[in-house]
């Protein structure tokens, strides 16, 4: 660039400045190369470069943890050869994530061209020792031993450099593929020594030179040695060169320990050539590989397994809770268990888990106690995506400060701290996650209960404990037994009989999830322990509260029958209208005579045809997926060609099948299922569907025949077969699921019978937790996937958005956006939550689709729960065709019960023990015979 060119003269005044003239990753031009139309390109490109320099420095202010964010700034620094704006970049990202090999290296390199004193060289050493600390990485520790040779001339540089050669054997000298480079690069170290300290040509020793020749040639002869008994590849040509290079023969022992190796790394080649032929992250190969190192139990081989899969998979939680789990059971050292604890909470920080973790080992190796409470704080300030992960690390600190008290004592410094932070966490709750989340994360006042508990039983302070009860059921928990029942106990425990029994009678009076329950406790204290008097107060309290309650559920019962009768006398009006208005327009109609009786004989023909296929109605949920499983079958009750329909002549079959031969049948053969798929959500009014479709799915295979499906008057009704020649093509045809057709998305999906496979299902999205994708809400119907994920980008790799559209291809303003890894989502969460898109508001967050609650059973000697009952209909609620085909007739009772709730019937209190009798199930004949009687 110009500019940089045009100080390309004064580089070597400005050395703190600038990286060094001619530096290809400086990005600066030669003085020769500008002339005025590369100039003013290249100031304009500076320019730019500036601008995005600060908004980056401006986003970082804002969220110090946007990894993308440094990388960017990091490339962009360097590329313009800032090095003191470079340097502090760095240092920032240093000290909230770890950094990557290449990172690292870089930075190194761009130090080690500036490093020119002792001073400097200082620093230098120090950058390594902060690279090494942060991954095992063989390339680092050999560019360390490498720089390491450079001072050999000062002080002690032999010997340092001897160490940091002994130190990276340590850290990476037994990997199968890249430890072979360490052990060369230190034998031809000590080989340059011995080749010093050899006497000039003609001149004889003295006994000191003689004596340290001889040493020299026993640290080469004792690296060979080493070297030889590790199972490394190449180790054939290491064994060859030991023989040209000794003059003796090779030792026995050191022959046995090089069989034995070479045995060993033929167990360890399959599992490196996994992972060489594998793809990135290669997380599979990698616990295979660990799986098989912990059967053998050599700890510095387990150790050095986990490190190179953490070296690629450094934003996978779980392998670094693995990891610690190992380390802290099995090594127990100090310096490498906090290491790895410290690594994981910078790499991963917002996972909570690794945090209880680190807290837990900086304790268990007994670390002051101002560092704990530090690193709980940077916890507290880490970004975790729930608010129950909030709840879980103050425990987490909460049960640490427990511990540190003396409860023996009635007052201590450490007691106060810990009510302090009792006090202190349940107002984080209230203020800090609550006014984030909507949800403070504990409904239930776990801590408030465990602060009541320590209050209770190690303090022997039971009004305080009383206090915190009394808060607890002020925070909506008094309707819950199973809250009383808690506070009771403690009661039991530590308090006394008077403060129980007014607990108790509370609990009659406010619980309405089990009143039988608290009842049955109360009873049971006076019992034991009251006198006449309290059991008289204590049966009058509980009869009448069961009495009520009994009758608020009557009355609720009552309710929902009358509902469910409106709803009945509603569909019968509906079904009247319809009848009267099919009966009005079949009196408008001209007689027809043998012409309408051959046309309803078609129409029994042709239902019977199609009662083998779906309808055109899907089921969806709320993200409007196709569920075509649960397609309806259309052959009413009986189907249109019923057994009691009487045999037309055969002059009417001759007319109705000339009728017919306008209109395309359907009959579709169940064992072509694999080789056939079922598109659906087409539009009605699509001219030609064979030919459109065949066209559409010749992309995936030969098409052997599509076969649309018509209504009885011809039309199109939306959906069909699309058969293949091969099975592949149909399995590449549900690629094309959801593919926008004339403006609706077609559904693809397998051809299953559901008569023989019922519980057959097609979802092709997860319904659990998937913490590298986001569900954001409230977008504009406006907005585009191209400007969603221009706003999406910004925040990390994004590899899929989906829009969520209804079964017209309409927005709903709902999207699905999945990143790279988990922590670019936290992170787009952090950023984008509360967002203003095109005047709307939009909420991110991690997506987490609700459960589907099916309706559960009344568990045996559980209190019915005290709730209205209330019918359950689909994902989209009641529609105004969902009616049920049993005739009225068959849906009488012999005898009056309540109105069902979701397909059980409710029974009285009198006959609520005796389950309900399985209705008989009736064939068509049985139905049709039950109706010609009436």
């Amino acid at each position: 660039m110009a500019a940089a060119g045009a100080e390309a003269a004064a580089v070597a005044a400005e050395e703190e400045k600038r990286l060094p003239e001619g530096d290809p990753e400086s990005g600066g031009d030669s003085e020769d190369e500008g002339d005025s139309d590369s100039s003013g390109d290249g100031e304009d490109e500076e320019k730019e470069n500036e601008a995005e320099i600060q908004r980056l420095e401006e986003q970082l202010s804002i969220n110090a943890f946007d990894y993308n964010c440094h990388l960017d700034l990091i490339k962009l620094l360097r590329q313009e050869g800032e090095l003191i704006k470079l340097r502090r970049a760095r240092q920032k990202m240093s000290e909230l994530f770890p950094l990557t090999e290449e990172i690292w290296l870089d930075w190194l390199k761009d130090e080690i061209k500036m490093a020119s004193e002792s001073a400097e060289r200082e620093k230098v050493y120090e950058l390594f020792e902060r690279a090494v600390k942060d991954y095992i990485c063989p390339e680092i520790w050999l560019e360390y031993a490498q720089y390491s040779i450079g001072g050999i001339g000062q002080e002690g540089g032999i010997e340092k450099v001897r160490s940091v050669f002994e130190r990276a054997l340590t850290a990476v000298g037994l990997h199968v593929t890249k430890g072979t480079a360490l052990w060369e690069a230190y034998r031809e170290f000590e080989n340059a020594i011995l080749e010093t300290a050899q006497p000039a040509p003609g001149s004889i020793p003295s006994p000191e030179q003689q004596q340290m020749l001889c040493s020299q040639l026993e640290k080469i002869h004792t690296l060979f040695r080493r070297q030889l008994g590790i199972p490394l590849l190449d180790m054939e040509a290491s064994y060859a060169e030991y023989e040209e290079w000794s003059e003796e023969p090779i030792p026995e022992a050191t022959v046995k320990n090089y069989k034995k190796a070479l045995q060993q790394l033929e167990k360890y080649k399959p599992y490196e050539e996994a992972l060489l032929g594998a793809e990135t992250p290669k997380l599979a190969e990698y616990q295979a590989y660990i799986d098989f190192e912990m059967k053998a139990g050599d700890p510095a081989r387990i150790q050095l397994i986990y490190e190179r899969a953490l070296a690629e998979n450094c934003l996978v939680p779980d392998l670094w809770a693995r990891y610690n789990q190992y380390l802290d059971r099995q090594l127990k050292v100090k310096e490498l268990v906090l290491s790895a604890h410290d690594r994981a909470v910078r790499n991963c920080p917002w996972t909570v888990g690794l945090w209880i973790r680190y807290l837990l080992a900086m304790e268990r190796h007994r670390v002051d106690h101002s560092i704990i409470s530090e690193m709980f704080e940077k916890a507290l300030n880490a970004g975790f995506i729930q608010a129950t992960d909030y709840v879980e690390i103050w425990q987490a600190y909460l049960d640490y400060l427990r511990r540190r008290v003396d409860f023996t004592q009635d007052s201590s410094k450490e007691l106060e701290e810990l009510r302090s932070a009792f006090a202190r966490a349940v107002e984080y709750l209230k203020q800090e996650v609550e006014e984030r989340f909507s949800e403070s994360g504990d409904p239930s006042c776990t801590i408030m209960q465990n602060w009541a508990r320590v209050e209770a039983r190690l303090c022997n302070n039971m009004q305080k404990a009383r206090e915190l009860w009394d808060n607890i059921m002020t925070k909506g928990n008094a309707k819950y037994a199973n809250m009383w029942l808690e506070y009771y106990n403690l009661e039991r425990a530590h308090g006394d009989t008077q403060h129980c029994r007014k607990a108790l009678h509370r609990a009659v009076q406010c619980t309405s999830d089990y009143p039988e329950h608290v009842c049955e406790v109360l009873l049971t204290l006076e019992r034991i322990e009251g006198t006449l008097e309290d059991w008289d107060a204590a049966v009058q309290k509980t009869e009448t509260r069961l009495a009520r309650v009994n009758e608020q559920r009557a009355k609720a019962a009552e309710k929902e029958a009358a509902l469910a009768k409106q709803e009945e006398e509603k569909a019968e009006q509906r079904k009247q209208a319809r009848a009267e208005k099919k009966a009005s327009k079949k009196a408008k109609k001209p007689k027809a005579g043998d012409k309408r009786k051959a046309d309803e004989d078609e129409e029994g023909e042709w239902g019977q045809e199609e009662a083998e296929q779906p309808s055109k109605k899907h089921k969806g949920d709320g993200d409007g997926l196709p569920l075509e499983e649960d397609m309806e079958v259309e052959t009413g009750l009986f189907g249109r060609s019923g057994a009691a329909k009487p045999e037309p002549p055969a002059n009417q079959k001759e007319k109705a099948s000339t009728s017919r031969k306008d209109l395309p049948k359907v009959l579709h053969d169940s064992s072509k299922d694999n080789v056939t798929v079922f598109v659906s959500n087409l539009s009605y009014t699509m001219a030609n569907p064979e030919v459109k479709l065949k066209e559409l799915f010749e992309s995936c295979g030969e098409v052997t025949e599509v076969r649309p499906v018509f209504s009885n008057k011809g039309t199109f009704r939306g959906y069909c077969y699309v058969e293949f020649k091969e099975e592949k093509s149909a399995l590449q045809a549900l690629g094309l699921d959801r593919q926008v057709v004339e403006g609706r998305p077609m559904f693809v999906s397998p051809c299953v019978d559901k008569n023989k496979n019922p519980d057959f299902k097609v979802f092709r999205y997860s319904t659990t937790l998937e913490k590298h994708k986001l569900f954001i809400s409230g977008l504009p119907f406006s907005c585009t996937k191209e400007e969603l994920e221009e706003l999406c980008k910004a925040h990390g790799k994004v590899k899929d958005i989906r829009l969520v559209t209804n079964r017209a291809g309409k927005p709903k303003g709902l999207a699905y956006v999945e990143y790279e890894n988990e922590a670019e989502a936290s992170q787009a969460v952090l950023k984008m939550d509360g967002l203003t898109v095109k005047e709307h508001v939009i909420k991110v967050a991690i997506s987490n689709p609700p459960l589907r609650r099916l309706p559960e059973k009344a568990e045996a000697g559980k209190a019915p729960q005290f709730a209205v009952p209330r019918p359950v209909y689909g994902a989209r609620g009641k529609g105004r065709t969902q009616l049920s085909m049993m005739p009225r007739a068959l849906q009488r009772q012999s005898h009056p019960v309540a109105k069902a709730e979701n397909g059980m019937v409710q029974n009285s209190p009198a006959t609520s023990s005796n389950p309900p009798e399985e209705p008989k199930k009736m064939s068509n004949a049985d139905f049709a015979k039950m109706l010609l009687k009436k």
